[in-house]
């Protein structure tokens, strides 16, 4: 009798009276990592030739597009920037670019002179403040704000641009200004529209509320075509079920960072959205590069990976708990590695080319020597393992390979008996296998 399957074994409430997705399109993604990303005090801004290859990782993960930064920032990040769109259009990467500009013509202008030097579109999203907190600080008016929206988005669209209208704090603004403010930026030539929770705002329940009213504007408008984009950031540490959120409520696009990085505590997770998305049937692609990804972003732009972050980081798939991995051989031996992969695990490692792994510890059982022992092709005797089980006890941290194949040589020493006359080979390749 073969294994059951997963349907049969897992029972997912997340599925029982689900959301309705209110559209059938494919949710489409917007990488931030490059703008607001960089926009973090704590982040490095990469050399070109290393966003370069962030770019074509971005690609190779079906991310729909990408914002290349604020070409009103100097001439170092408009270098960058039609670098990066020759890039993306030489090589068909199959990115859409666009570009964060203030509602001013000064930020607006220099995009203008990319997209003609490139030959390549390069959307143009255009922001201001939408909120009663920022109209206060601002001393600006409703009808100041509409006036320069209305000013911004006619001349992007004059000037060839397609243009991309975001009203920042968003989730904090009155229903009738953004009534006012998003159905003045269509009539005026906007293509899409960006819903914002730049402060953090937001909850779940409260992305749908907004959402729902947002997709409510538009088609009170009579424009056709009109597509609604949600960025959100993780001050209350809901970036990511916020983003999913927007999806379920409808939202065409969503805007993340590799890693979360953005502005204070950082925006949604790209890495963490795609890993849900997967999960959830919301997508179905091969995402065995998100690993690299996620190095790759914490590499250029200097950002620690924590142990624990989800999936990715160090400790996502160890565990040197007896009972748990007990459990991990136990699925392994029945031939199923999804099996193996889900038992303790509510994400698969493989789905993201990683694996599970069983480690030696003060908290382990036998079961985790005996597996540490065949992997490495030794012969799990009784004298070893109650070595090794006793030094684990001992120690207040899990043990390296090095010091289990420490205590290997040293109980071959102790018996003048080799328990494999490869020993030395296997310890260097399953080194040279961790370093590649």
């Amino acid at each position: 009798m073969g294994v059951p399957s997963e349907q049969d074994l897992i029972y997912d409430w997340n599925r029982h009276d689900a959301e309705v997705i209110l559209t059938d399109k494919p949710v489409e993604l917007n990488d931030e990592t490059l703008r607001d990303g960089l926009q973090n005090p704590s982040v490095t801004d990469p050399h070109i030739d290393k966003k370069l290859r962030l770019l074509h990782l971005m690609s190779g993960l079906g991310i729909n597009s990408v914002n290349l930064g604020l070409p009103g920032a100097g001439p170092r990040a408009r270098a960058d920037i039609t670098r990066m769109a020759k890039e993306i259009s030489d090589q068909k990467l199959g990115l859409y670019p666009n570009c964060a500009c203030r509602t001013v013509k000064a930020d607006i202008t220099p995009l203008v002179d990319i997209v003609q030097k490139t030959g390549m579109d390069n959307e143009c999203a255009s922001f201001i403040g939408s909120s009663p907190i920022r109209q206060y600080a601002e001393e600006w008016t409703i009808d100041h704000i509409r006036k320069l929206s209305v000013d911004a988005v006619e001349y992007g669209v004059q000037n060839g641009l397609s243009m991309m209208y975001v009203t920042e704090d968003t989730t904090r603004a009155r229903p009738e200004d953004i009534r006012t403010l998003y159905t003045a930026a269509i009539e005026a030539g906007a293509k899409r529209i960006v819903v914002c929770d730049t402060c953090g705002h937001a909850m779940p329940y409260g992305v749908r509320n907004l959402i729902h009213f947002v997709r409510q504007v538009v088609e009170d408008t009579g424009v056709k075509d009109v597509k609604i984009d949600w960025h959100g950031h993780s001050d209350r540490g809901l970036g990511v079920i916020n983003a999913l959120s927007a999806v379920k409520a409808g939202a065409d696009r969503i805007h993340a960072t590799g890693l979360g990085i953005g502005e204070r505590v950082g925006n949604s997770a790209m890495d963490l959205l795609l890993v849900n998305m997967r999960l959830d049937g919301l997508i179905d692609r091969d995402l065995t590069q998100l690993s690299e990804y996620v190095k790759l972003v914490s590499e250029i732009c200097e950002v620690p990976l924590h142990n624990m972050y989800p999936v990715f980081g160090h400790d996502a798939f160890r565990t040197a708990t007896g009972v748990h991995a007990a459990a991990i051989i136990k699925a392994k031996n029945k031939g199923a590695d999804w099996l193996a992969d889900r038992v303790y695990s509510g994400v698969p490692a493989g789905w993201f080319g990683l694996h599970q792994n069983i480690e030696i510890g003060f908290m382990s059982g036998v079961s985790n020597i005996v597996y540490w022992l065949r992997a490495h092709h030794i012969e799990p005797e009784r004298p070893l393992v109650d070595k090794i089980f006793t030094a684990a006890k001992q120690h207040s941290k899990v043990l390296t390979d090095d010091e289990v194949w420490n205590l290997v040589k040293y109980h071959e020493f102790e018996t003048d008996q080799p328990l494999t006359d490869t020993l030395d080979e296997w310890k260097q390749q399953i080194r040279e296998e961790k370093e590649a």
